[in-house]
């Protein structure tokens, strides 16, 4: 992974647009949900982002939140966080497997750091349920699932 990075200023130097540039851009994009997860055995969209313009051979960071995922019955083994492109049906940029057993409570993060085509994108985080079982996962007002995408700087 390469990074191109500004170098050290000094006094008296001209600050160049090419130098701006390379500065992060912060938070591009959000998206949260308080609207919980009911028992389920599949895949289920948790929360979206905003759409927001991708700018070509820049670094981004994603990070998916899920505060409370809870074992709900049979043989959940693991709950799977998924950031994908788009939607439920999107291509898969990050997996991470979070162990869950019977009446046991975990939250998870789940975060990558990508490039992307130019243009208007959209990121999602996905609850999935591995093993056979059902589980759920609990949001509120003051329990939000989170999406952030955050522009790192240039690649």
């Amino acid at each position: 992974m390469a990074v191109n990075p500004n170098t050290d200023f000094t006094t008296g130097q001209v600050l160049t647009a090419a130098q701006q540039n390379r500065f992060p851009r912060g938070i591009v994009a959000y998206g949260e949900s308080t609207t919980s997860i009911g028992a389920t055995a599949a895949e289920t969209l948790s929360v979206t982002s905003s759409s927001f313009t991708a700018v070509a051979n820049r670094y981004y960071k994603i990070t998916y939140n899920e505060p409370t995922m809870i074992y709900a019955s049979g043989t959940v083994s693991y709950i799977d966080l998924n950031i994908r492109l788009t939607n439920l049906a999107g291509t898969l940029l990050q997996n991470t497997a979070f162990l869950l057993s019977s009446a046991n409570r975990t939250s998870g993060i789940v975060t990558i750091t990508k490039t992307f085509t130019a243009g208007a994108t959209v990121v999602c985080g996905c609850f999935n349920p591995e093993g056979g079982g059902t589980a759920s996962s609990f949001h509120a007002s003051n329990v939000l699932a989170q999406i952030i995408v955050e522009d790192l700087g240039p690649a």
